[in-house]
């Protein structure tokens, strides 16, 4: 995991509400592997230190390379998301795993985390189209 503003952002991030601010920034937490009770810990940490600080705070949470994560991790994302929004900020989660889109259906906060294909997408606002659709089974929907 990588609480760290992204260096790869050439771009300032998108500002639906108006200029940018040039002391705002883009931090990126990434996260690979597992995301569960043994991991949320780490994660829950990463999260936090990249609150740091005051000001509008716009936070990319990279789940591209998690490869499954339960409802564990909800309660930290929620928190990152309550204080972005506080700040007038925003946070958004990159996935492309459908397993990643179940859980945050099931705890219905889909809504408040749509999915973003790539890092680059979530700092720029542009939204991913939906996954394949897969049922509580996980195989795919008909």
């Amino acid at each position: 995991m990588s609480p760290h503003p992204d260096p790869h952002d050439l771009h300032p991030p998108y500002d639906p509400h108006g200029a940018h601010d040039p002391h705002d920034e883009c931090r990126t937490v990434r996260a690979d592997g597992e995301l569960d009770l043994t991991t949320a810990p780490d994660f829950t940490r990463d999260l936090e230190d990249v609150r740091h600080g005051t000001g509008r705070l716009f936070l990319v949470v990279d789940l591209s390379r998690v490869t499954f994560m339960d409802g564990s991790v909800l309660d930290p994302l929620c928190a990152a998301w309550d204080d972005c929004h506080e700040r007038r900020g925003w946070a958004r989660v990159v996935y492309t795993r459908p397993g990643i889109g179940l859980v945050l259906r099931a705890a219905a906060v889909e809504e408040r985390f749509p999915r973003y294909a790539t890092a680059r997408d979530a700092r720029r606002g542009v939204a991913g189209g939906p996954l394949k659709a897969y049922n509580a089974a996980g195989d795919p929907s008909t």
